[in-house]
């Protein structure tokens, strides 16, 4: 027979057990959050993350336009990594597309390229890459080397030779050492950040609401907009404060360069911190308590990590996860620090990823201030 004291112990645990199944099944957040995580990854890591980039933009600038310049163009796009998107006019277009980052490799055919290449002259083509991302430009750099064998093979009017017929000269431009530190600390800067913020201002009202002073703070004649511009406001500087000191210590300790306006860095990084504030502000009026507000945070920032370009090369993404990406306040800001810092990029180059900050911001605290006004009512 069992032991009284041991029926006894297992009805206590099963009560116990009981108790936190009740409660989990109430707290559908935490559930939903158990199921979903382990979703998300299992979808991110199998579809999404490819650390082999292909069908990369790339732009093109034909000093002369023949047969073999198109071959030689036609074997680039045939080794799957590069995909041509933009034909520069001249020089100053070319280096702008590249600098801007609308493309990620430049390929320049110089004038009477073929009339030297019959000559066997040996003539150059020019490979020009965004090697910001090491990862995302390497492989691409890589198959160039088959160029050189494959792109005249049909062509019957070139003589056969036993050097290949041109070279391709790749430059791996704004990290051509491909030192890594000088792409992973500008986006530590992001993701810091992100983290950070995220986390201070999703505890912002719950933890107002379960401390009981909510009420003391609605009884003051102060709308809502107002409330949550007075709760976000320390945290900007705090978010400020952290991203100097990133970059300081990037700076000294990395050798990270700036080549561009710190000014502008400075700006659009508050803009960043705002941006964050405003989702964080959003899951504080969502959750119910801490703990849920936390899990929010949590499950937004895991799709930052992944699909903003900074663990793996954006690039690379299917097209759906691109999207994705795309609403995501870190794939801009990855964009806007690594080119201010990297390429000196002005305002005018990144027009696009700071016009989706401020889109993504305002739709946040659009949202932050609907959710909390309801909860007046």
């Amino acid at each position: 027979m069992i032991h009284t004291g041991t029926v006894m112990f297992l009805r206590r645990v099963g009560a116990v057990l009981l108790k936190e199944v009740l409660q989990l099944r109430r707290d559908r957040v935490s559930l939903a959050t158990m199921i979903t995580i382990p979703l998300m990854q299992l979808l991110l890591f199998g579809y999404a993350i490819n650390t082999q980039p292909r069908h990369l933009p790339t732009a093109v600038l034909l000093q002369e336009s023949s047969d073999v310049g198109r071959s030689i163009l036609r074997a680039l796009e045939n080794t799957k990594y590069f995909t041509i998107v933009k034909e520069a006019r001249d020089e100053e277009e070319f280096d702008r597309l590249l600098q801007s980052g609308t493309v990620l490799f430049g390929i320049e055919i110089p004038a009477n390229f073929e009339r030297d290449l019959r000559r066997g002259d040996r003539p150059a083509i020019l490979v020009a890459a965004d090697a910001t991302d090491p990862v995302g430009s390497g492989a691409a750099l890589a198959a160039l080397s088959s160029v050189t064998t494959t792109a005249l093979r049909w062509d019957r009017s070139i003589p056969e030779f036993t050097p290949p017929p041109f070279e391709v000269r790749a430059h791996a431009r704004y990290n051509p050492a491909a030192v890594s530190q000088l792409n992973i600390v500008p986006g530590l800067l992001g993701t810091i950040l992100t983290l950070t913020m995220l986390i201070f201002t999703a505890l912002a009202v719950t933890r107002e609401t379960e401390r009981g002073t909510m009420e003391t703070l609605l009884a003051m004649p102060i709308s809502p907009v107002e409330i949550m511009l007075g709760k976000i406001a320390p945290y900007v500087v705090i978010g400020f404060l952290q991203g100097s000191l990133i970059v300081g210590a990037g700076t000294l300790l990395f050798a990270v360069p700036i080549f561009g306006d710190l000014a502008l860095l400075a700006a659009l990084t508050t803009l960043f911190i705002a941006t964050n504030l405003s989702v964080g502000y959003t899951f504080s009026t969502l959750a119910q308590n801490q703990l849920q507000a936390m899990q929010m945070a949590m499950m937004y920032f895991l799709p930052n990590l992944l699909l903003s370009g900074f663990l793996f090369p954006f690039a690379g993404m299917p097209q759906w996860a691109q999207y994705v990406g795309e609403t995501l306040p870190l794939t801009h800001y990855l964009r806007i620090v690594r080119s201010i810092m990297l390429k000196g990029s002005t305002l005018a180059d990144l027009r696009y990823d700071t016009l989706s900050l401020v889109v993504l911001m305002l739709i946040a605290m659009i949202i932050a201030v609907t959710r909390f006004r309801r909860t007046l009512d």
